[in-house]
């Protein structure tokens, strides 16, 4: 979930996703199985396989359980599913942008399911294209600012292809291109800096504002969403207090 305070919502999602790990366990093997379905086994030629490992590894997935995805979709005891990447984008609580990224093999079940989780919350879903002109696809890599300081990490990123550096809630934030974020991760941890997060992500233009009764709405619906299997990723342009995270 993008936001204003990256690191605060990054706390948020894990909490989230510790409670639920069995959810993010099947969303990540589903995203792993599409991917080697798409494009073949072998992360070293297929980049979005190689995506989705990163994704499950940061859910601390074990190793075996990503193999025997990989496996599953390539070999003999796959189940045969397809599933088809479709986007949703829509307005929630307050007129935030949101925007959800599904696999689905069953395109009938998820629009139903999504369409009830934004309305259910004061939200609506809305065209294709409504509100993604508002986000950038970027890498984005975060270290606490305690962890590293400003001119070797200026250095080591830089010479690996990122974009920009700043700090923020004492954090670093390393941005850049989504092709870079191999070679920028893999930079960083080889200088042995600890990574707090480190991900491909939709970031928004601009930012609107909530308050702590409007942030909680938005983050039920959030939850709402996720709650279906279909779900992958979702992204909001949604600033929210931290205390509405505390509930």
């Amino acid at each position: 979930m993008a936001g204003h305070s990256k690191w605060a919502n990054i706390k948020h999602r894990k909490a989230r996703q510790d409670a639920v790990k069995g959810k993010a366990w099947s969303k990540c093997s589903r995203a792993i199985m599409a991917a080697v379905k798409q494009a073949g086994p072998d992360p070293e030629m297929n980049l979005k396989l190689r995506y989705a490992i990163e994704d499950a590894k940061s859910v601390n997935m074990a190793k075996d359980t990503i193999e025997k995805a990989i496996k599953k979709a390539s070999g003999e005891g796959s189940d045969g599913a397809s599933y088809e990447e479709i986007r949703y984008e829509g307005y929630g609580p307050g007129g935030v942008a949101v925007i959800v990224d599904c696999l689905t093999d069953n395109v009938q079940r998820t629009a139903p399911e999504l369409r009830r989780a934004f309305e259910k919350h004061g939200g609506n879903l809305a065209k294709q294209g409504a509100v993604s002109f508002g986000f950038q696809t970027l890498t984005v890599i975060l270290v606490e600012g305690t962890k590293v300081d400003e001119d070797q990490l200026m250095e080591i990123a830089m010479e690996a292809g990122a974009d920009d550096i700043s700090s923020e809630d004492g954090m670093w934030e390393v941005t850049g291109s989504p092709a870079d974020f191999i070679p920028l991760k893999e930079a960083i941890e080889a200088a042995d800096i600890e990574l707090t997060s480190a991900e491909v992500t939709m970031v928004p233009d601009t930012m609107v504002e909530c308050n702590v009764e409007s942030g909680r709405k938005v983050l039920r619906m959030i939850d709402a969403i996720e709650e279906s299997d279909d779900v992958q990723k979702v992204y909001t342009n949604a600033d929210i207090p931290e205390e509405a995270m505390e509930e």
